[in-house]
């Protein structure tokens, strides 16, 4: 039976409804077809893993005035959150099995999860959801080519993402006259992967058969490549994990390039808020996003133990087991990915999938160069006229993610720079 497209975790059926936005106008458009904790202070992770006060609100915003909430009560309670099924998830889910949310004088639901990306955007515009994990290059489309009115608060991980293909699959060239899977036009999945294909002197295509030094691109719901994969319909695709891992386990696919061994440290996936509250509910929006960056310290410290947490090995946010999960968190070995090429940067000392909240205008600016040039169904004029700078500026508020790095105990938590700047690092 084909699984419905929204359903809060635990429930067989769903009584939310697309009610506020009309689906046809969403694809179409598409071309797709956190008052403070209890008492004054925030809750952080200590170095021994326990809790303490941690440091108020950090001054510096890219966007709004003054700094964020550090205390006091909460403007309001309830809590939506909406993922999909993928690792990209974990801090979101993470923060809801651990009790972070509640812990930071929330009331959460359970988090509700969707099939695929256009469901996650219907459910959010429709406000059904307060909080979601979205692909970055699809919160640059809704807030700039549909001028929904969001904020990008904190990045949700950085790399997690892989090119997997078929096991007759050894190179780029191999996939001429292919079809490879996509999540979603705007992702950095389709980002990367037109990178790696025009580096091999191939042409990404949306629509028809494709032809000598082509390969067409389809879109599909992460859930349904690895089946695809399996039966031929598809020669690979690229996609979050743990469907990469799926692939692997079930020997149905192998990783040909993990993504994060092409633009380092890459965010694949934020947490984005309706603008109003991250404007008129800071306390609210503080306490969100101080509990996601404590998920993500226990994410980066106990990652065997988050996989058993998210598997059907526990509570079942993702539905796979414990093994798969857990490759997904921890697999990347350089001695059995080094020669295939899947990892070709070494020295770049990455990780498969990792965990911190900053969202750095370099890779903002960056990445909306690239989609300039990125190929995509639908009209796509708005990205012309996108000053990338002004981009960040008009996107992404800050204030939360730097409150809530302090509150987790520091930038070492999170193995980033005490600057919070960077350079970006992309080698095809």
């Amino acid at each position: 039976m084909t699984p419905p497209l929204w359903t809060p975790r635990g429930s067989h059926s769903s009584s939310l409804l697309p009610t506020a936005l009309d689906r046809r106008t969403f694809l179409r458009g598409a071309g797709l077809g956190l008052a403070g904790l209890a008492g004054a202070a925030l809750l952080g992770c200590s170095d021994d893993g326990g809790d303490e006060p941690a440091a108020t609100a950090a001054t510096g915003a890219s966007t709004g005035e003054g700094t964020a909430a550090a205390g006091g009560a909460l403007e309001k309670t309830e809590l939506r959150v909406g993922y999909l099924p993928i690792t990209d998830s974990t801090p979101l889910v993470l923060a809801h099995g651990l009790g972070y949310y509640e812990e930071a004088g929330l009331k959460p639901s359970d988090p509700t999860l969707f099939r695929g990306w256009s469901q996650v955007a219907e459910a959010f515009q429709a406000r059904q959801v307060d909080v979601v994990h979205l692909l970055m290059p699809m919160a640059i489309w809704l807030r700039f080519g549909q001028n929904f009115p969001l904020k990008l608060v904190a990045w949700n991980h950085t790399g997690g993402s892989a090119l997997t293909v078929a096991n007759d699959v050894n190179s780029l060239q191999d996939l001429e006259g292919t079809t490879v899977g996509i999540p979603f036009w705007y992702s950095i999945h389709n980002v990367v992967l037109q990178m790696l294909l025009r580096d091999a002197g191939l042409e990404p295509i949306t629509t028809g058969d494709p032809g000598a030094g082509q390969v067409k691109l389809v879109v599909m719901a992460p859930p349904d490549m690895p089946p695809g994969l399996a039966n031929g319909s598809i020669a690979g695709y690229i996609v979050a994990d743990p469907f990469n891992a799926v692939a692997e386990v079930n020997q149905v696919g192998k990783v040909l390039r993990f993504i994060p061994d092409v633009w380092l440290d890459h965010a694949c996936c934020v947490a984005v808020m309706h603008e109003d509250d991250v404007t008129n509910n800071p306390n609210w929006s503080q306490a969100v996003i101080t509990s996601l960056a404590r998920a993500q310290v226990y994410a980066r410290e106990n990652r065997e133990d988050a996989a058993k947490l998210l598997s059907t090995d526990g509570n079942g946010y993702l539905p796979q087991p414990r093994p798969v999960i857990e490759r997904a968190l921890t697999h990347y070995d350089i001695a059995e990915y080094g020669p295939t090429g899947a990892i070709q940067h070494e020295d770049w000392d990455t990780e498969r999938i990792d965990f911190q909240p900053f969202p750095y205008g370099s890779y903002t600016e960056q990445l909306v160069r690239e989609l300039k040039q990125t190929v995509v169904e639908g009209d796509n004029a708005f990205l012309q006229d996108l000053d990338p700078a002004e981009a960040h500026q008009l996107l992404v508020d800050d204030r939360y993610a730097r409150a809530a790095i302090e509150a987790a105990g520091g930038v070492d938590r999170f193995g980033i720079d005490a600057s919070l700047t960077r350079e970006e690092r992309i080698d095809v």
